[in-house]
């Protein structure tokens, strides 16, 4: 019996995100997911999965024997629980505090405030286009979505037991014990679950990015050789996205046929060019508003605003698109070297440091967010896909889980405004930020960055051509050279080596251990990071 089915009798409605007990919890944990999210991104520099810690919290108090809480038994209350709490966290760190350092690490506090107003817009507006766009061809809900998978097992396992539990149990441990010992064992975890082909390429570009300086003795990331791999790889990803959203089909056709509807597109081709309109229009109100509360009319002539504004719109949206589809087929998205592009372009196109600095800041703020949430939608979907009726069920719960994550960003964005002072106060600034303001400062010191950029943006190009927009074989690439994580490459080798001989023996029964054990591994690596909020400046 699937998990919709042991709940059919009792769900027929999709619980919903403003119920009085779950939106108690979802504020609460929201708080707490805001907090390790702003201590972790200030003192280590890094950002935890905190939608596994949210659902084993939900279940827990859903075993509690009081009758209010004993509603929180349903894993679509659960999975409301986590969507909320992982958003606050991402959104916390990732979409609000590191852009907002961007001025203050640049030495003009006095812009933290417009910056701020700003990226919250865009933090809302990233949020919209996700929802928008989610179980399009663009972004299907069939897609890897790794985290998401793991979350949604961790559930699943809590609700079911056996063996399942065990499994997951087991690959937790294994994650958690890698993790303590430095391994990146969430790069193994999401091999096993994520598209092969994909995978290998980001494995690929792992094992250049850590080997470069002995193999070639130059580190590629010095020579900004992974940024044009990824300008490259992005165009062609761009223009593949285009072709999603205005090519001519026959939806009708496709809705009729006797394909499972769980597997079919939601959002046709009509609404996903809308998402991303509407979308663009959001980021220009947020990036107006950061051009005017920060003064750039004093800067810039007014032609030169309004390119200033439409660009970093434009720039927003793109970033979030790239790192989506990053993250969607890995599990890992390259925010910071996304972001660290558009740097390198402003400073060739000779872009005045505060309008630099201030579009950075911007732009920055997208992309993780977007991703989180994906995670979150696809771990919603793999709860709901066998419910029948199951269209309805599906859009209801994803607007529940889109109105839980509102919850957890308005959490993070009241968290921010009241503590950003005492965070930069006592010099813990986002390493991130530092790198960025410290670029600007710096300037351009090769002029030959321009020729390797479009250089290398050939074969990132050439890759992604290749592969297809199902694959996104040349983004993954450029994400394995940008990341360039110590060792990951050997477990995501490892990881699909045994995946694959595991397959062999086992057949289609293999993939529901292989997504356990990823989860279990993914999960345990997500314990571990926000563990490490009780570790000491």
């Amino acid at each position: 019996m699937t998990v919709s089915e042991s709940r059919a009798g009792a769900e027929r409605a999709h619980p919903r995100a403003f119920e009085p007990t779950v939106l108690v919890i979802t504020v609460v944990l929201s708080v707490v997911g805001a907090i390790i999210g702003l201590h972790l991104i200030t003192t280590l520099g890094i950002s935890a999965n905190t939608s596994v810690i949210g659902a084993l919290i939900a279940m827990i108090i859903g075993r509690i024997n009081v009758a209010a809480l004993r509603r929180m038994r349903s894993v679509h209350r659960q999975n409301l629980v986590q969507s909320a709490v992982s958003g606050s966290t991402f959104a916390a760190a990732n979409s609000l505090l590191a852009p907002i350092a961007v001025p203050f690490a640049f030495g003009r506090p006095d812009l933290v405030w417009p910056v701020f107003a700003g990226v919250a817009i865009g933090l809302f507006a990233d949020s919209f286009v996700l929802y928008r766009l989610f179980n399009s061809r663009l972004l299907p809900a069939q897609a890897a979505w790794p985290p998401g998978v793991a979350a949604a097992d961790t559930i699943i396992a809590g609700d079911k037991g056996g063996r399942r539990a065990i499994v997951l149990a087991c690959g937790a441990v294994v994650g958690f014990i890698g993790s303590l010992f430095k391994l990146p064992v969430s790069a193994a975890g999401v091999a096993f679950i994520g598209n092969i082909w994909a995978l290998g390429m980001f494995g690929v570009g792992l094992m250049v990015s850590q080997y470069s300086p002995a193999w070639f003795g130059v580190d590629i990331g010095d020579v900004y050789i992974p940024h044009g791999v990824m300008i490259g790889a992005g165009l062609v990803a761009l223009g593949q996205a285009a072709y999603l959203m205005f090519r001519k089909k026959d939806a009708k056709t496709e809705r009729t046929s006797s394909v499972d509807p769980s597997q079919l597109p939601q959002v046709d081709e009509r609404a996903l060019r809308r998402g991303v309109l509407e979308g663009y229009g959001l980021f220009v109100l947020g990036a107006a508003v950061v051009a005017l509360a920060g003064g750039l009319i004093s800067e810039l002539s007014v032609p030169a605003l309004v390119l200033w504004v439409l660009a970093a719109a434009l720039a927003a949206i793109v970033h979030e698109i790239i790192v989506g589809l990053a993250a969607m087929h890995s599990g890992w998205f390259p925010a910071f070297a996304v972001t660290l592009i558009f740097l390198v372009l402003g400073l060739i196109l000779g872009v005045p440091p505060v309008a630099l600095a201030l579009f950075v800041g911007y732009t920055s703020a997208t992309g993780p967010a977007f991703a989180d949430m994906g995670y979150d939608f696809k771990a919603g979907w793999l709860l709901r896909k066998e419910h029948r009726p199951y269209d309805a069920f599906e859009r209801s719960g994803r607007f529940q889980q889109y109105l839980a994550s509102l919850v957890g960003f308005a959490v993070a964005t009241v968290a921010v405004a009241v503590s950003w002072q005492s965070f930069f106060g006592d010099g813990l600034i986002p390493p991130v930020a530092e790198v960025y303001a410290a670029t600007i400062h710096a300037g351009l010191t090769d002029p030959n960055i321009l020729v390797t950029l479009l250089l290398w943006a050939v074969p990132g190009a050439l890759v992604q051509l290749l592969g297809g927009s199902s694959r996104q074989m040349g983004v993954l690439l450029a994400t394995g050279l940008l990341v360039g994580t110590p060792q990951a490459c050997w477990l995501v080798f490892g990881a699909l080596l045994i995946r694959i001989a595991y397959r062999w023996w086992r057949g289609e029964r293999a993939d529901e251990d292989l997504n356990l054990v990823g989860a279990g591994l993914i999960a345990g690596d997500a314990l571990y990071s926000t563990s490490r909020i009780f570790e000491s400046k």
